[in-house]
């Protein structure tokens, strides 16, 4: 991370720099007449920023927090609150972490540190608003969305080193590499990998894009069951990380850095124009929860819900039970927990009576809740979105993109993630997002003149991995070794046998816990490898 000497600034004038930069950043500015230090990180959270206070009243920082384990006076403990969070989302929130006493600053935040005084609460210097519409025709919005798309791509390609990006055939990779080779006079060196498995390969789609627009195009094939990686993404991660779609991502950085130091990718688009399903899913609920009364919705669905039986093998719209106790929710719980890889109720069953009186009450979900209700907006898609880039987007996705690539020495860039951008979708009214249940409607209605049909209107598939067959198969005694795991045991918070069943249930295919085995065992080598 680099350190800049400042000399003595007014901090309102620090403020109008920060809001002059455009990209990704996490960078700390000295003044040594004012003994100040000014942290900042960027407006999304592409770049990481850690801090501690130590012991000897010193504060440490780094943008990774194995750069602040390197100094002796890091006592290293674990969180409980932090293993709550993990295994609710299948990654440590921003505002939390692992390692007790670490802090992480937000995104679009700042932190003024002057000698001899506390340590303060950081401020916010950029927010996302929710709460003004734009007006015009679709037409003209969809230009307005064209020009700040190509300004975002354009601006990140400037570079003085080789230059990629990656190309999954998606909508939103497909719109980076169309703008990409519209502004470039040399052919778009774009790289994708297919797995093995027919039903996870999307190489068709990525040749389809590649042929079009003529990149120098690459891809490789990835073997389904690639867990081999397991430690290498320990090790890049340092905290837990369960998103197993980390491992393709880091095998396409891989590929990507045998021709390339920087690399163009989509991300961002599903969270500023609501491409995911659950925006759809959430808009829909929310309709039926207008139409009922709160008292008799919470009675009616919540014991339609108990009686169904459950199917969490389904895709969501069968899920039938998880729908009607959602209904039976407000929308900010049911929301809160539709983004969760484990709920409160196995949480609980998985947590001793000593991790409970250790959270003191605190609850995965409730940061979402509490974002989603204090949100600037108009509508309740609105608050969904607002909450993923508060939480999901930093924690999980940029998280997973940041890791993977600095592993391998490869710089990856979010053209779509401009913050002209993305100030300018939050205004769009929501039937410009999601219209006739087609996501992300004006990027795609804007972008038919770059791409064809079956690219824009396809069913998203994204980097699968399928680790429920893992742990009925390869890794199925890795899951049951879970349950005599000294490192979980040895915390006091985990019930083992529970952890047993788990396993066991899964392996029988009488239940799927999958994920919620993949997030254990990544809980386990992490904290292996963190505390010993």
């Amino acid at each position: 991370m680099p350190v800049f000497w400042l000399p003595k600034p007014a901090q309102d004038a620090v403020f109008r720099m920060l809001e002059r930069l455009n990209g990704m950043f996490a960078f700390a500015l000295h003044d040594s007449r004012a003994q100040s230090l000014f942290l900042a990180r960027d407006r999304l959270g592409v770049k990481p920023l850690h801090y501690v206070e130590l012991s000897d009243g010193g504060v440490a920082f780094a943008s990774e927090l194995k750069g602040l384990l390197a100094h002796p006076l890091l006592r290293r403990t674990p969180d409980i609150r932090a293993v709550e969070d993990y295994m609710a989302f299948g990654y440590v929130p921003d505002d939390t972490c692992l390692v007790a006493g670490v802090k992480k600053l937000a995104a679009g935040h700042s932190l003024l540190l002057t000698r001899g005084k506390p340590v303060p609460a950081p401020q916010q210097w950029w927010d996302i608003d929710f709460s003004h519409r734009a007006t015009g025709t679709a037409a003209a919005l969809g230009e307005q969305l064209i020009d700040l798309m190509r300004d975002g791509v354009r601006s990140r390609m400037l570079a003085d080193v080789p230059l990629g990006a990656f190309l999954s055939g998606g909508v939103d990779s497909s719109a980076v590499v169309a703008l990409m080779a519209e502004a470039s006079k040399r052919a778009v060196k774009t790289c994708t990998i297919g797995f093995d498995a027919a039903d996870h390969d999307e190489r068709g789609y990525a040749n389809q894009i590649a042929a079009l627009f003529a990149t120098e195009h690459r891809e490789r094939i990835v073997a389904a069951d690639d867990f081999a990686l397991i430690d290498t993404l320990v090790a890049a991660f340092d905290e837990p990380f369960a998103d197993a779609s980390a491992l393709a991502t880091y095998r396409v950085c891989e590929l990507a850095r045998e021709q390339v130091t920087v690399a163009l990718s989509g991300d961002g688009a599903d969270e500023a124009f609501a491409g995911y399903r659950r925006y759809r899913f959430q808009a829909a609920e929310e309709r039926v929860r207008a139409l009922v009364p709160a008292a008799f919705r919470s009675s009616l669905f919540g014991k339609l819900g108990a009686l169904y039986p459950k199917a969490d093998w389904a895709p969501r719209p069968l899920r039938a039970k998880t729908t009607l106790l959602g209904l039976a929710d407000d929308g900010t719980t049911a929301y809160a927990r539709s983004v969760g890889v484990t709920t409160p109720a196995l949480r609980a069953q998985l947590f001793t009576d000593a991790a409970r009186q250790a959270l003191g009450g605190h609850i995965a979900e409730n940061r979402y809740i509490t974002t989603m209700r204090d949100a600037p907006v108009r509508e309740a898609l609105d608050r969904a979105q607002y909450a993923d880039f508060k939480h999901w987007l930093p924690g999980d996705i940029l998280t997973k993109v940041d890791r993977t690539s600095m592993a391998v020495s490869l710089e990856a860039r979010e053209p779509l993630l401009d913050y002209k951008l993305i100030e300018f979708a939050a205004t769009l009214p929501v039937s410009m997002r999601i219209r006739a249940g087609e996501g992300k409607w004006i990027m795609k209605k804007a972008m038919e003149r770059y791409l064809p049909r079956d690219i824009l209107y396809r069913q998203k598939m994204g980097f699968v991995t399928p680790i429920s067959a893992w742990f009925r198969g390869a890794l199925a005694d890795e899951a049951a070794a879970l349950a005599s795991s000294r490192v979980l045991a040895g915390t006091g918070w985990f019930e083992m046998s529970a952890i047993a069943r788990l396993a066991a249930d899964h392996r029988s295919g009488r239940a799927e816990h999958g994920r919620t085995l993949w997030q254990l065992v990544m809980l386990e080598r992490s904290m292996q490898r963190l505390f010993g």
